[in-house]
């Protein structure tokens, strides 16, 4: 059903390519599967046609790489996490002999004898590793963070407990972190200026819910724009993004619901599926074989110990995975939800104005029916500039949410400025405003994104993700050059955003560029030689070119997608 080929380079290493991620059959040949040569996709003036593969599931090359980590690398992490953990106990054995100053939050000795407020062994990874590289994040900006911007320079003299602000202005700093995807986020322009006329005709809050004094004629417009943004029948707009997951799901399903969570969903759709108070269980990331599985047991077992067919089956993925940068198989996802009669909830978060041709997200970008979504959900603190967050879909679904979300009933309408920011940004990737701009932009974005990653991979860095998601993660593994990788860049007037456990796996810390449409190609190029020097500095170029097909199955079932009839 797929095809894995080794190919020879022109140095002789072997370089795994996987179109879709799946397994060969034990022949080495697949079914339904059009052996041409793939083309790079991007968004040219005329429309060119890919190949299809997986029996038709795909109308484009789909390229993912998780680049194997060198075992010597992932021994010398764990020992250096083991190194800091020895240390860390014998900087708290000194201050509970008071030998050192503890700045941490402690019980007070009358209260020794009460229930702890603070557990002390949960804290303390926080105040032994977190502590110290602690300036490497919460970096307080002065200007609009668009592809440049100025952060407040500051000091600590107490190795990161707390800081001092030196007065000083860093200026013209290369952000490679804010997820400015489009370039919307700016203080000037038609956004802006839309923006700032509605501040002064309607002021900044409303003060009020929808249901009661807070429901303007602009929310309205808004979200009648973005159901036809997305095609579809209906949307609901809320003030916050995170909200919009964690108080809608608990609208959806309830006791006796099964949800199938992706294992990398993020916070908000985790809390949002504990609320509700529904079974949940987990399948690995991006893998098919692993989702159905789930599915066929539980349509074969149903629920726990009554075994009675659960109400309902909610499959919950992202469009674009924020910390692998990796892009969902809706395809075959929507194949396996029509099969097993499942719902299926995206969250476009990242992926709405990001990808596809149009800007409308991971179903532009494969060129699906947005009616095969039952909830399409997306914020619009990304590609917008803006805030807070929609759920769109068919017209029953929304009428319900507006009486019995817990965001809709109590939450603050959307602040009217926000609002105007919103409009202008989707008619603009629409066209509505007679020009060709917004869509300048998503190729803009598409052509940055590519030359960005391939600049590092050409460097010899292992790179995570899809070849066409904007955000690109860079491996760096040991916590000592995760904070050192921040600094020196700082230092070299480039501002980026490092993560590492327990955001990722524990031997998995990385660097995370979330590149822009406003990125210019003489920043892109300033930024990736400083990246190739701060990399020789700390030997971060850990590449071998081995790339490893999308993923590791770890399923020998052959996954198939027909409909049931009955």
């Amino acid at each position: 059903m797929t095809k894995i080929s080794a190919n020879k380079s022109a140095n002789g290493e072997v370089c795994h390519h996987a179109t879709n991620g799946l397994k060969p059959r034990k022949n080495g040949f697949v079914k339904n599967f059009d052996q041409q040569q793939q083309q790079k996709y991007c968004y040219p003036e005329e429309k060119v046609h890919h190949i299809a593969c997986n029996g038709g599931l795909y109308n484009r090359p789909f390229n993912e790489s998780f680049e194997e980590t060198p075992m010597l690398l992932a021994v010398l992490t764990y020992l250096s996490y083991g190194i800091l953990t020895i240390f860390g106990y014998l900087r708290d054995f000194l201050r509970e002999w008071k030998i050192e100053k503890c700045n941490i939050a402690s019980e007070r000795d009358e209260q020794r004898d009460f229930v702890p407020l603070y557990q002390d062994f949960e804290n303390f990874y926080t105040r032994n590793v977190y502590m110290r590289i602690r300036d490497s994040w919460n970096r307080p900006i002065c200007s609009v963070p668009g592809a440049k911007m100025d952060l407040v320079e500051r000091v600590s003299h107490d190795y990161n407990w707390t800081f001092e602000y030196t007065g000083k202005v860093l200026k013209d700093v290369i952000n490679l972190g804010s997820y400015n995807y489009l370039g919307f986020a700016a203080n000037t322009g038609v956004c802006a200026d839309a923006a700032a006329e509605v501040t002064r005709k309607y002021g900044v809050g409303v003060g009020s819910t929808r249901q009661e004094m807070g429901n303007l004629s602009s929310h309205e417009e808004l979200e009648k724009l973005v159901a036809k943004f997305l095609g579809v029948e209906s949307a609901m707009a809320f003030g916050m993004g995170f909200a919009t997951n964690s108080m809608n799901i608990p609208a959806l399903v309830g006791k006796g619901c099964l949800i199938l969570s992706d294992e990398l969903n993020h916070a908000s759709l985790v809390l949002g599926a504990r609320l509700s108070r529904s079974t949940i269980r987990v399948f690995k990331h991006n893998n098919m074989q692993s989702l159905e599985k789930l599915l066929r047991d539980a349509i074969v077992h149903g629920q726990p110990r009554t075994h009675r067919p659960w109400k309902k089956i909610l499959i919950l993925v992202e469009g674009i995975y924020s910390m692998e940068g990796s892009i969902v198989r809706l395809p075959e996802i929507i194949a396996l939800k029509k099969k097993y009669r499942a719902y299926l909830y995206l969250d476009e978060a990242h992926s709405i104005g990001a990808l596809g041709p149009n800007g409308r997200g991971v179903v532009d970008y494969f060129g699906l029916d947005p009616q095969d979504v039952d909830a399409l959900m997306g914020t619009f603190t990304k590609s917008f500039g803006a805030a807070g967050g929609y759920i769109a879909g068919k017209k029953e679904l929304v009428d319900y949410l507006r009486t019995h979300s817990h965001s809709a009933v109590y939450a603050t309408s959307m602040s009217p400025p926000v609002v105007a920011q919103i409009l202008t940004c989707m008619r603009c990737i629409m066209g509505e405003d007679g020009t060709t701009f917004g869509l300048e932009q998503v190729r803009q974005l598409a052509e940055n994104a590519a030359y960005f990653r391939k600049g590092l991979q050409e460097k010899g860095f292992i790179i995570y993700g899809n070849s066409d998601s904007p955000v690109v993660p860079m491996m760096l593994y040991m916590p000592s050059k995760l904070s050192a990788f921040g600094r020196e860049m700082l230092k070299r007037n480039i501002g980026v955003v490092v993560v590492g456990f327990p955001a990722t796996p524990i031997i998995e810390a990385r660097a995370r560029f979330c590149i822009s449409a406003a990125h210019t190609k003489e920043m892109l190029d300033v930024a990736l030689n400083t990246i190739s020097e701060v990399g020789d500095m700390l030997n971060a170029k850990y590449s071998r070119r081995r790339v490893l097909p999308s993923l590791d199955r770890s399923f020998d079932e052959e996954t198939t997608y027909e409909e049931n009839e009955d």
